[in-house]
């Protein structure tokens, strides 16, 4: 029996301890170009080249590659696609269910409470203005001349402080609810499939969407992305919310319509971004989202990566569960559990390893 392929298509575990692994485990382990570890540069031509045969895939997101049901189809032996990422929106999961795909991903603390950190300091930047001070300084200007800053938290003089609304209560939107805490702010929460202890626990007040959007001083957006919530935040709802008010995104590009929030910010509509996460990444030099000025504070979608983050936790876990998938045994971190009874027909007992 021929030794089971495992096809790597974002290369980034540079010391290759996870190859080693797969390697000792009895894996034929095939590495994509160099050039693909940060997940760029992939063509359809070279990854079907690498995955056709493959009996499992590992890696991050390939960016400007979908994973879809002609490409999945054309992988003939597969039975596993390993995420490093939490994301995996660019796969076609109706598609991987399907054919018998399980798809897993890499709900790591480093990754997703990385997430939380960068929405904290993305709003603050913009409530500080700390981008904007900084130039300041730096072009000869001092207190006389500076911008003015929001202050945050309640106050004993009577000041209420600011309301935070954060559309989504999973790990991302439950840790920035704990972030601010000890900040003193009221805290809006809007999400209709977590259970109500869970506002309880994290110390915010359950509302619906039209309530929280025009009611929060800042509103943070942490949900998947999928067909009921791509472009969810649109027109309407820039409309409903405050002209003071700041909206942060660091979950995913395509829950947002980028033409409307241009238009909110250039016209005043609401008054600053902060944004990690866009439509089209890299986000492309002409976007009239650059000529906003101090209106927006932007990451490159690097929320999540920090030293330990995206990359070496989440090989460990997906090394260890690509290898109890070619097993035969279910692994931990399925994100379409539809395709179990189908798997488990296809796969199941059947050990590679």
């Amino acid at each position: 029996m021929a030794n089971p392929k495992v096809a790597v298509v974002v290369p980034s575990d540079r010391g290759g301890d996870s190859y080693r692994e797969m390697e000792a485990a009895g894996c034929n382990v095939e590495l994509a170009d160099e050039s693909w570890s940060t997940g760029f540069n992939a063509t359809e031509e070279a990854y079907l080249s690498l995955c056709a045969d493959a009996d499992a895939v590992i890696g991050g997101r390939l960016e400007g590659l979908l994973i879809t049901r002609d490409r999945l189809s054309q992988l003939k032996n597969l039975r596993i696609y390993c995420r490093y990422n939490i994301g995996y929106d660019d796969i076609d999961l109706e598609a991987a269910t399907d054919l018998g795909i399980i798809v897993t991903n890499s709900p790591v603390e480093s990754n997703w409470g990385s997430v939380a950190e960068n929405a904290f300091a993305l709003m603050l930047c913009l409530l500080k203005r700390i981008p904007e001070r900084d130039r300041h300084v730096r072009e000869g200007g001092w207190r006389q001349d500076e911008p003015s800053a929001q202050y945050i938290g309640r106050r004993l003089d009577g000041y209420e402080g600011l309301t935070v609304g954060l559309i989504g209560l999973g790990r991302v939107g439950s840790r920035m609810a704990d972030l601010l805490q000890p900040w003193r702010v009221k805290l809006l929460a809007c999400d209709p499939y977590v259970d109500q202890s869970k506002f309880v626990h994290h110390n915010t007040i359950p509302v619906d969407m039209k309530t929280l959007l025009q009611e929060s001083d800042v509103v943070s957006l942490h949900c998947d992305l999928n067909g009921e919530t791509r472009q969810m935040i649109n027109q309407k709802q820039f409309g409903l919310m405050k002209p003071t008010a700041i909206f942060l995104n660091t979950a995913r590009g395509g829950l947002v319509d980028y033409d409307a929030l241009f238009n909110a910010l250039d016209k005043d509509v609401i008054a600053g971004a902060g944004l990690d996460v866009f439509e089209i990444e890299p986000l492309p030099k002409q976007s009239p989202i650059l000529d906003l000025g101090n209106k927006v504070v932007l990451t490159p979608h690097s929320a999540g990566r920090t030293p330990g983050g995206i990359n070496r936790n989440a090989v460990v876990l997906q090394t260890e569960i690509l290898l109890t998938a070619l097993r035969g045994v279910v692994p931990k971190c399925v994100v379409n559990t539809e395709v179990l009874p189908k798997w488990r027909e296809r796969f199941g007992d059947k050990c590679l390893i």
